[in-house]
C-alpha cells in the first residue's frame, strides 16, 4: 500500500513539474500583469454573459424552454473561450509593447545621463545591424 502512495506521489510531481513556466525575474506572464488579468477576467465574464443572453433569445423560437436554455449555455461557454483567448492575444501584444515602450526609455535616459549624442549611437548601431529587442516569453 505505502508503494502505491509513493509511486502516486512520484507521478504526481512528474507532472507537476512538467510543462510549467520557470518562474523568475526573466519571464513575462499575462496574469502577473496587474491591468492585464484584471482585464482579461472582465472580458471573460462579459463574453459569457454576452453570449449566453444572445443564444437565449435567439433560440427562443424552438418554443421549449429546456432547448433554448441548453442552447443558450452552450453558446455562453463558445463565447466565452472564444474572447479569453482574444482578450490574451490583444493583452500579450500590449505587455511586449509596454515593455519595448519602457526598454526604449530607459535606453534614452541612460544616454541623456552618460552624455552621449543618441544620432551617433543610433548611426552606429544601424551600420552593426546590432538593435536591441525584448523577446517575450508565454
Amino acid at each position: 500500500m505505502a508503494e502505491k502512495k509513493a509511486k502516486k506521489d512520484k507521478d504526481a510531481k512528474k507532472k507537476g513539474k512538467k510543462g510549467t513556466a520557470p518562474s523568475g525575474e526573466g519571464t513575462m506572464s499575462i496574469a502577473a500583469h496587474p491591468r492585464a488579468a484584471r482585464r482579461v477576467a472582465q472580458a471573460k465574464g462579459w463574453g459569457g454573459l454576452l453570449g449566453f443572453l444572445a443564444g437565449g433569445y435567439l433560440s427562443l423560437s424552438t418554443h421549449t424552454l429546456a432547448e433554448a436554455g441548453f442552447r443558450a449555455l452552450v453558446a455562453g461557454v463558445v463565447c466565452y473561450a472564444v474572447v479569453w483567448r482574444g482578450a490574451v492575444f490583444l493583452w500579450r501584444h500590449l505587455v511586449v509593447a509596454e515593455l519595448r515602450s519602457r526598454q526604449h526609455e530607459l535606453l534614452q535616459a541612460e544616454l541623456a545621463r552618460i552624455g552621449a549624442p543618441t544620432a551617433q549611437i543610433g548611426a552606429r548601431a544601424a551600420e552593426q545591424g546590432t538593435r536591441t529587442q525584448v523577446g517575450a516569453t508565454s
